[in-house]
């Protein structure tokens, strides 16, 4: 993705915290990740991330997607070699609506669907509707993914620490760290 691009995603990123009243700084507003995942669908598959604080204890950020954007399909393995027992979090509506889906029973009607051409990567199926207000906690090495409904979303998230370096996704193809063109 290029520069130019990542930036007008963070004004449509700026624009979603207004409608959540959600204030950010300067700097906040300047540093807001724009997590494109090496695929180049920002708009099917990403999301943008403003991270609070993220030290050995814990971790929050505020992220938001798109309308019908989605997060992949993930785990937060255990690895016992850095002493991480993986990442337990608490996902929070702040603003539209979004669809958890995490390990379970599935949804009879699923509310979502796998972004068009992504099929084959996403595997769970078991439903949360989060709106404004409501939150929901996955605990450590749930495998789970997430989708925005027609006005996209914006969620906090509360978690220990977060070394989004080691997430594992479903999608072989995805480098979470790629970098802009």
């Amino acid at each position: 993705m290029k520069k130019e691009v990542a930036e007008q995603y963070r004004e449509k990123a700026r624009e979603m915290y207004k409608k959540a009243n959600i204030v950010i700084s300067p700097e906040e507003s300047e540093n807001i990740e724009i997590v494109e995942l090496g695929l180049d669908d920002f708009e099917k598959i990403g999301l943008s991330i403003i991270i609070y604080v993220n030290t050995d204890y814990y971790c929050a950020k505020e992220m938001v997607l798109l309308p019908h954007q989605t997060c992949p399909e993930h785990t937060h393995k255990p690895m016992p070699e850095i002493n991480y027992m993986g990442k337990q979090e608490t996902f929070r509506c702040r603003y539209g609506k979004v669809y958890l889906y995490v390990e379970g029973d599935p949804a009879d009607a699923p509310k979502c669907k796998a972004p068009e051409g992504y099929d084959p990567y996403f595997t769970v199926w078991h439903e949360i509707e989060l709106n404004p207000g409501e939150q929901y906690t996955i605990a450590p090495n749930t495998l789970h993914w997430f989708q925005s409904g027609d006005e996209g979303a914006v969620i906090s998230e509360f978690s220990t620490t977060s070394h989004d370096e080691y997430d594992i996704f479903t999608d072989d193809r995805i480098n979470r760290l790629a970098d802009f063109d």
